[in-house]
């Protein structure tokens, strides 16, 4: 059965390392049938929100620099704070992430928490990375998925003295390929799910808490009669 569902990798590359490993996870969830995906960078996502709005999935990237996500990246975080966050815009959307470091440890995975968050405050559903811990016994090699053994997300390592052309290795982009196809098919069996059930994703939500909260407890009586002018009625 194939389910049409849309996805959108979002990255930062500052050396051609970590494009690598977007483009393998875009590709990854293009090989499942009914998945349509598209790449957008970092610096054209604030022009590009209708795109990421509408989609059921959200694969977020970018390097590991100091041991956090880069700059270029954060500032794309930040500023989904002024509609999509305010209004619930990503609530129920799947979200996963991958970053890419030159050591192969980094602190990377301070990156990958800090996508996980960044996916929690905005509501969304985080997907894990999926295979078992890899190069970690006597007669196994490199040349396995998830060598550097991660869970939260993938995570990709590139010498620093090679280009994008060589690095990171083929292992960590099959790797970066099994997230987006583990991305997809989740984001299906959800979409599906939502479907027989008939529960919608309930996005769009505006005013803040206000106006998001489901006990209608947080607010005071007097601020519920706020007039439109922005004077408060007794």
């Amino acid at each position: 059965m194939s389910v049409p569902v849309k996805i959108v990798v979002v990255y930062h590359s500052g050396y051609g390392h970590t494009v690598k490993i977007a483009e393998a996870v875009a590709h990854g969830a293009a090989a499942i049938n009914g998945a349509s995906v598209e790449l957008v960078t970092a610096e054209e996502a604030p022009d590009r929100w209708e795109l990421l709005d509408g989609a059921d999935a959200i694969i977020m990237g970018a390097p590991t620099y100091m041991g956090s996500l880069s700059a270029p990246f954060k500032a794309f975080m930040d500023a989904t704070s002024h509609l999509q966050y305010a209004e619930k815009r990503w609530e129920g959307k799947i979200a996963a992430g991958f970053t890419n470091g030159a050591s192969r440890g980094g602190d990377k995975q301070n990156s990958l928490v800090q996508l996980m968050t960044f996916a929690a405050q905005h509501q969304m559903h985080w997907v894990n990375l999926g295979p078992n811990y890899g190069n970690n016994r006597s007669y196994t090699n490199e040349d396995i998925l998830n060598r550097d053994s991660y869970t939260l997300g993938m995570a990709g390592q590139a010498d620093m003295d090679q280009s994008g052309d060589v690095a990171p290795p083929s292992s960590d982009l099959r790797t970066a390929e099994f997230l987006g196809r583990r991305v997809a098919e989740v984001a299906q069996e959800l979409s599906a799910g939502r479907a027989m059930l008939g529960r919608p994703a309930n996005r769009g939500v505006s005013g803040g808490a206000d106006n998001q909260d489901p006990e209608g407890r947080g607010v005071m009586p007097s601020k519920r009669n706020q007039s439109t002018t922005g004077l408060v009625t007794a």
